[in-house]
């Protein structure tokens, strides 16, 4: 969330810690922003994960790892490899990754996991080819050296639950892996532990290996929401008759030893085919999803700002004061925020979502029968029966009941059947070989009379009326939307004035964004996004707030009589003085970690590739941390390509609000905007223009609406899956709403509204922040 402010109002006092970065330039201030952070650069599939990219390209090598350049047909040779120096030691385990809190069966769906291969939970190691998590929703990751025990032909045999693959070298480098065997890749198909036969595919051709050598192994496995989870990998000669063996110790070592490496230590993990996704291109990466597809705000901000000295003297000047601005008690500001219009339409609707919930058009066909589409659509009268079947067949209907205390059959009235067959069955009884039992059909059913010829009318279904407090809480519905004829009247009018004043320099290309805030007491407050073309032909972005006031107007008839017409709404468009945003404002980055080395390296990786996409580089980051031990985060941030930022080390146990109270106690500016952040947020590369342009100094905070991704769920499929309320039931979470509680009674706005593209990355709290210490200390 974001407010504004000349008051440096603080959340918490803490103890300050041991500030070891200086700031590199920039000024701090204070306009809070509280929702999530991360930063994920998603152009094409090459870069998920784009850690792993960074890593190859100049990062600094642990002791005892040589790079080498990779085979010029390897698909990742642009990479390179990274070859680790065996050592005898290293036999008798192999390599282990655990990436937990990945949904989905198939090795696909680990691929796109945002920290595989480089960042997993977990880097341990097996003493043989056999593993069991009592765990779910995981995937796995086996790599390490096969030493045959003799020279010949081998078969391989694997078996999963869900599905796996195993990866052979045809000698000890990771550039040379083959698909040997595999389990499914649909997810549908698994197999029982030991269960070798089941597919043609768990069972590999005949491969030659000498017990001189060593070669290169990965096994990938990727286990469901079941807890049965388990992966073999089994061997045997193909010239005898053996059962297959699973391969154990005497056959197995490690590609490198871990044990003395922290969690951002990754140059040392091999690269391979199988660890990455297998589409390369971004034409196989086509948006299926509204919301993904392009959106002209999704670049605006990198359209050059209309010169503010067009605007001065534009509009007429008027003081700016919301009528909604109520006193509230604890936690209750967050019901209490208005929601802003938008035009066009953005997509945040996740239309794709909605048939996984009740909330828009109900699943009861009696519901849906009594208040669903009828209220839509209204039948046609039907035409005179005798008219509309001139020409056709009409067919009358017998509907039988049997009643079994008397043994006899009723007919409807309309039936002429003779009495006699009526006599016969009554002393029959009921016989199925009868005509009136013709293929066993229930006595009470009948076709129904279908009329092909129905036509109905409609009117127009506008959802953003219907709106209720119930439709609130669907998490998929999105922005409300601002109709057209509200929104382009007054964007045409603001264009007109521009060409009043400037003697039609201007003209309108597009209306690329509107957003409406409405006060029924006093008026309405726009933003304006236009792109406009100015005298020299170039392209120029507008994004300026006015206000309109309603005012109402009386006026006579012409016949000049006494009778005067009900007031006319006329709208006046004023400039809200003081109510503008700083398009250079600094935005700092706040947020609090420890332990979370895969997280935190992402956040650092994807602000840089912020920078690398937008070129704005007027934004800070500063990190609190409680003395992670599983990374060295002043040396990550070190190493990156950051404009700036800052690092705090505090010590004792994680607490949110201290770590991020500290990290706005460095900021000294009281202009500049801070953005309180989470750790797991997906950003849209125009993040930081619009966090400008919503948090205005003196008048409004902003708190944009995160979409929380569901478990397996990438940004690029946008599958929103809600609050993980299963696990954060207690601890921290209520900060939030206790901020926004104190900038409304503050007197400030808050502006609350969908971003495209911004998303919550799903996580388990397992491992989290205090857990571990809170285990050390039982």
């Amino acid at each position: 969330m974001s407010t504004s402010g000349k008051r440096k109002q603080k959340l918490m006092i803490v103890p300050k810690g041991e500030m070891t970065e200086p700031l590199e330039g920039g000024e701090t201030s204070w306009i809070q922003c509280n929702c999530g952070a991360r930063v994920l650069n998603y152009g094409s599939i090459p870069d998920v994960g784009n850690g792993w990219r960074n890593v190859l390209f100049g990062e600094r090598l642990s002791p005892g790892i040589v790079r080498e350049n990779v085979n010029a047909s390897h698909p990742l040779e642009d990479s390179g490899f990274v070859k680790v120096a065996w050592k005898p030691e290293y036999q008798g385990r192999a390599n282990l990754h655990v990436f937990e809190d990945w949904c989905g069966r198939t090795i696909d769906r680990l691929r796109h996991n945002l920290h595989y291969p480089l960042y997993p939970h977990s880097r341990i190691t097996v003493n043989k080819l056999a593993v069991s998590l009592q765990w779910t929703n995981y995937g796995l990751r086996i790599f390490g050296y096969l030493h045959p025990y003799t020279d010949g032909e081998f078969v391989f045999a694997l078996s999963s639950a869900d599905n796996s693959e195993f990866w052979l070298s045809t000698d000890e480098s990771p550039s040379n892996l083959q698909l040997l065997a595999w389990v499914g890749k649909t997810g549908s198909e698994r197999t029982v532990p030991g269960e070798f036969e089941k597919y043609s595919s768990q069972i590999s051709k005949a491969t030659q290996l000498s017990a001189h050598r060593r070669y290169f192994f990965e096994v990938i496995h990727k286990q469901s929401n079941k807890t049965d989870g388990h992966v073999e990998v089994a061997w045997k000669l193909s010239n005898e008759d053996f059962k297959f063996t699973v391969i154990d110790s005497k056959y197995i070592s490690l590609y490198v030893n871990e044990s003395a490496l922290l969690m951002d230590d990754v140059a040392h993990i091999p690269q391979t085919v199988p660890s990455h996704p297998r589409n390369f291109s971004r034409k196989h990466n086509t948006p299926t999803v509204d919301l993904l597809r392009e959106d002209p705000r999704d670049t605006f901000d990198r359209v050059p700002l209309l010169d503010n000295s067009f605007l001065q003297g534009l509009l007429p000047n008027c003081l700016y004061k919301s009528s909604y601005t109520i006193r509230i008690r604890r936690y209750q500001g967050i019901y209490y925020v208005q929601r802003s219009y938008v035009y066009p339409n953005d997509y945040t609707r996740l239309t794709h979502m909605e048939g996984l919930n009740s909330c828009v058009y109900s699943k009861n066909p009696n519901k849906m029968k009594m208040f669903g589409f009828p209220q839509y659509k209204k039948r046609d009268p039907l035409e005179d029966l005798e008219k509309k079947n001139t020409g056709n067949y009409s067919f009358r209907k017998t509907v039988l009941t049997w009643n079994d205390s008397t043994d006899t059959v009723k007919k409807s009235p309309d039936s002429s059947r003779p009495k006699s067959e009526m006599a016969a069955e009554k002393n029959q009884g009921p016989n199925l070989k009868s005509p009136l039992r013709k293929n066993h059909t229930p006595d009470s059913l009948f076709d129904t009379n279908v009329d092909l010829s129905q036509t109905f009318r409609i009117r127009r279904v506008n959802l953003q009326l219907m709106r209720s407090q119930t439709f609130g809480l669907c998490y998929f519905l999105g922005n409300l939307l601002l109709d057209s004829s509200d929104a382009m009247p007054v964007a045409k009018a603001f264009v007109a004035q521009l060409n009043k004043k400037h003697k039609d320099s201007f003209t309108l290309l597009r209306v690329v964004n509107v957003e409406k805030r409405l006060d029924g007491a006093q008026g309405s407050r726009y933003l304006l996004e236009l792109e406009l073309k100015d005298p020299k032909g170039q392209l120029r972005r507008l994004s300026h707030y006015i206000y309109v006031i309603n005012r109402r107007h009386r006026t006579r008839p012409p016949s000049q009589d006494l009778v005067f017409q009900r007031p006319e709404l006329r709208p006046v468009l004023c400039n809200p003085v003081g109510f503008h945003w700083n398009p250079k404002a600094m935005v700092h980055f706040v947020l609090t970690v420890k332990n979370q080395a895969r997280w935190v390296q992402l956040l650092i990786d994807d602000m840089a590739a912020l920078v690398k996409t937008t070129g704005d580089t007027n934004f800070n980051l500063i990190i609190t941390d409680f003395s992670s031990t599983d990374m060295d985060v002043r040396a990550a941030l070190k190493r990156s390509s950051l404009p700036r930022y800052r690092y705090v080390k505090l010590s004792g146990n994680f607490k949110r609000a201290g770590g991020l109270q500290a990290g706005i106690d460095l900021i000294n500016d009281d202009h500049s905007i801070v953005f309180l952040c989470d750790l797991h947020v997906h950003y849209p590369p125009s993040i930081i223009d619009s966090i400008r342009k919503h948090c205005i100094e003196g008048f409004m905070a902003f708190a944009p609406i995160v979409m929380r991704l569901d478990c397996g769920a990438t940004p690029l499929e946008a599958r929103v899956g809600g609050m993980n309320t299963k696990e954060f039931t207690e601890s921290w979470g209520g900060e939030d709403w206790d901020l926004i509680d104190r900038i409304i009674l503050a007197g400030l706005e808050v502006e609350r509204i969908y971003l495209r593209n911004f998303f919550h990355h799903y996580h388990s709290k397992r491992g989290m922040w205090n857990q571990r210490m809170s285990s050390r200390l039982k």
